[in-house]
């Protein structure tokens, strides 16, 4: 039945997008590094590589310069129409078509890069393995700022990242694996369309009352 849903909600959603999709493509090939899409490999069901798509909004060697993996708010590696499409969340409308072709799921635990993935504890890797990854859900919803989270670490980011975040993104998403139905899958396409529309809402510790606690070093911040 999810299923069913993934293919019907994305397939109106790339309708929907067309129209701001096609004069992004035109910037993009026309601007920066004349790239249009980037595909990223990320960690999907049973631990096996796909490759994600995105609109390119970073330089094209981002992995290989400081930061790696993981962006920072105001980030040196974005490029000037990436940081619109990244506040706007218009770069991960591509992503629609990884949905159609099953990759990922409408709703899911985020799909980590292979290095991000592997800060998981062991425990959550091994649970999460049989579980299809999402273009959003819990883990994307609390850290949807995620790139701004990053920014109130005064040390090392990757160190933080994995220290805290990753962690915490963990404990989140075995919430949605224990939780998850076909109710809570429409409660949480519910809940992304709010917080795209209201970044700074807290609707979903409003209405998720019994999600994990963050430990003291997020908690005034997700």
């Amino acid at each position: 039945m999810k299923r069913f849903f993934d293919i019907l909600f994305s397939l109106l959603a790339l309708i929907l997008f067309l129209p701001l999709a096609i004069p992004a493509i035109l910037i993009l090939r026309f601007t920066g590094e004349r790239e249009i899409f980037y595909i990223q490999e990320r960690v999907g069901r049973y631990g096996k590589i796909f490759g994600l798509l995105k609109f390119a909004t970073m330089l094209k060697n981002s992995p290989s310069l400081p930061g790696g993996d993981i962006t920072k708010a105001n980030d040196p590696r974005v490029l000037p129409f990436g940081k619109f499409l990244r506040k706007t969340k218009l770069n991960e409308v591509p992503q629609l078509i990884n949905i159609l072709k099953g990759d990922i799921s409408i709703v899911g635990p985020r799909p980590l890069t292979p290095k991000t993935f592997a800060f998981y504890p062991d425990h959550v890797q091994a649970a999460l393995r049989d579980v299809k990854p999402g273009l959003t859900g819990i883990g994307s919803i609390v850290f949807r700022d995620e790139e701004k989270i990053m920014s109130h670490s005064s040390g090392d980011h990757t160190d933080f990242y994995q220290d805290y975040i990753s962690p915490y993104k963990g404990e989140l998403e075995l919430w949605f694996k224990s939780h998850d139905s076909l109710s809570n899958y429409f409660l949480l396409v519910a809940i992304t369309a709010w917080v795209v529309l209201f970044p700074q809402s807290r609707i979903v510790w409003k209405i998720f009352k019994d999600l994990p606690e963050p430990v003291k070093e997020l908690k005034e911040l997700v």
